[in-house]
């Protein structure tokens, strides 16, 4: 049976994957430099790479975790470097080349879900191997402060009644932003194929495109935004959490009357090859850390929630993810 062929758009992605995988592989290759073995010791040095530019979500997660490692005495030294590009499927398929590398880990979470499903990735999560899920935030619906819609339901009524006149912003296709938009679009009844979707490469461009009247809403992590909440120069309609989050003065998109809940998970992959001896360190610390004062007032500063999952739990957890996600991006004809 002759293959199908693939939507243009995946093809043009296919292209753009290939294109600046060879740039981030090339500018990388301080972290794959030979050597006869990789050190054993993970605790002396130790890589992160964040599969995103500086100042998103997966560089804030791997720079809170470089700093309480250090704080903590757990890692020597610990650097994070950026590889961007495609929902951080560059950064993992740079990863998976970088077989055996005991003192490198890559940052994950479920960005990366997407960007596998939606890029047809030629690698995933079966290619590296996951250590653990660390944390989970939530992402928050916006609108401008002279928007006319006061809640979720007033924006979710007018959206209904005319669906091509509520555009909508947040990070890029495929991103945890797109899917709590599709889910919302699900519950309301408004078909797929009438969202207007516009992805910007993060929140600080969604708030932009927001506030320069090219969309009406927006959905990006509140940790994103929130500065922008205190000003008042976006009004925050409900956060994606199932229970209302502690000293966030938001109701849940549950609580609005619409059965929707969208976490954004973090957590770290180590490299396909690194010996299961290795793997227990690595594990080892990460543990420690969860565990340390350090990272507990990381958690209670970014207003995220501990969502620790390790061995087959997390297997479990990740094959769900990506069933999920390829059956919301088909149902959105992605």
């Amino acid at each position: 049976m002759s293959q199908k062929p693939a939507p243009p758009i995946r093809r043009v992605i296919r292209v753009v994957m290939t294109v600046a995988a060879v740039a981030a592989i090339a500018s990388a290759a301080t972290l794959s430099v030979s050597r006869a073995s990789a050190p054993e010791d993970v605790s002396a040095n130790l890589t992160l790479i964040a599969p995103a530019g500086p100042g998103g979500g997966w560089d804030g997660f791997a720079r809170e975790q470089q700093q309480a490692l250090r704080t903590t005495g757990l890692v020597g030294n610990v650097q994070v470097v950026n590889i961007p590009g495609a929902a951080g499927t560059i950064g993992l398929g740079t990863f998976t080349t970088m077989t055996g590398r005991s003192d490198t880990l890559l940052v994950t979470g479920s960005g990366m879900t997407g960007g596998i499903a939606l890029n047809d990735s030629p690698v995933g999560f079966d290619d590296v191997q996951p250590i653990a899920k660390f944390a989970e935030d939530y992402d928050v619906i916006i609108v401008p402060d002279d928007s006319p819609h006061q809640s979720l339901g007033d924006l979710m009524e007018a959206w209904a009644a005319d669906p091509k006149s509520i555009p909508w912003s947040g990070g890029s296709a495929g991103t945890i932003d797109h899917l709590l938009i599709a889910e919302l679009a699900q519950a309301a009844g408004i078909p797929p194929e009438e969202l207007t979707y516009i992805p910007k490469s993060g929140g600080g461009e969604a708030i932009q495109a927001l506030l320069n009247g090219t969309v009406d809403a927006v959905a990006t992590g509140y940790n994103d935004v929130s500065d922008q909440i205190d000003s008042g120069r976006v009004r925050a309609l409900a956060v994606s959490s199932a229970e209302e989050l502690d000293g966030i003065d938001i109701p849940t998109i549950i609580a609005e009357g619409y059965d929707v809940e969208v976490a954004n998970w973090r957590g770290i992959l180590a490299a396909p090859g690194v010996k299961q001896d290795v793997i227990d360190q690595q594990l080892k610390i990460f543990s420690d850390l969860r565990e340390s004062d350090e990272w507990k007032e990381v958690l209670e500063r970014q207003k995220w929630e501990d969502s620790w999952l390790t061995g087959p739990e997390l297997k479990a957890f990740l094959d769900e993810d990506m069933a999920r996600t390829e059956a919301l991006l088909e149902e959105l004809g992605l």
